[in-house]
């Protein structure tokens, strides 16, 4: 929601999609339900959700990608199934992939931009986080490996963040009071993050007063990740 809110204020007309239908508050020109699990495994669904892409700019530049949607499966190694690692790669690393590659043409023609959504997972984790951990830092390769071969054609960067009061987030700390303010204690700045910090990095990202910055992938963690956790 953020990210829609900021880049709309900011004139653009904004393309929304989730695995859910469209909350009431949610601000966007258009929106398309997809889910991207699906979307990687038909092609008929790929194309049906490309074709909607395209139908919903208007006719409008295709300025900026931003891939934020995210699977997390929380499983010990024992616990991980075949289908839980193939679905986690498939939302958080194949399908920004595969919506990139399809709407290179757009991307190109406007000179545009690709934000992907990454996560602190991708190089500090704890255990159980193995298969999103592992994505992640796929989506971190990904953001440099299309950057060097995109070129100046469209840049490509990522955003990493530690803990974000997303819902994804609070819901994984639904009657954990305790335990969610230790979490934010944590990081240096005393509490986790807003998703309007991340909103607002992905938009200058994705203007042109960033078009130095290309391959790369920021962090927006509190300090948690400069942080040594010893003892005493």
């Amino acid at each position: 929601m953020a990210l829609c809110r900021a880049f709309s204020c900011e004139g653009y007309r904004v393309i929304a999609s989730d695995l859910q239908p469209a909350s009431h508050d949610l601000v966007c020109d258009a929106y398309i339900q997809l889910d991207l699990d699906h979307l990687c495994r038909d092609s008929d669904v790929r194309s049906l959700a490309i074709a909607g892409i395209r139908n919903a700019t208007e006719g409008a530049s295709l300025k900026v990608v931003i891939n934020n949607a995210a699977m997390q499966i929380v499983k010990s190694v024992e616990q991980l199934t075949v289908d839980d690692w193939s679905a986690t790669f498939n939302v958080n690393a194949l399908a920004p992939f595969l919506l990139v590659q399809s709407l290179l043409p757009e991307l190109v023609a406007a000179k545009g931009s690709v934000v992907n959504i990454s996560s602190i997972h991708s190089k500090l984790t704890k255990p159980e986080f193995t298969a999103y951990s592992t994505s992640k830092a796929a989506m971190d390769g990904l953001t440099r490996s299309l950057a060097v071969e995109l070129g100046g054609r469209v840049r490509v960067n990522a955003i990493s963040p530690a803990a974000i009061s997303t819902p994804m987030l609070l819901a994984g700390f639904e009657g954990r009071s305790a335990e969610f303010q230790q979490l934010g204690a944590m990081h240096p700045t005393g509490g986790i993050g807003n998703p309007a910090e991340v909103a607002a990095l992905a938009l200058y990202l994705a203007s042109g007063s960033a078009e130095f910055i290309n391959g790369a992938t920021l962090a927006v963690d509190g300090g948690i990740g400069v942080r040594l956790h010893d003892p005493v």
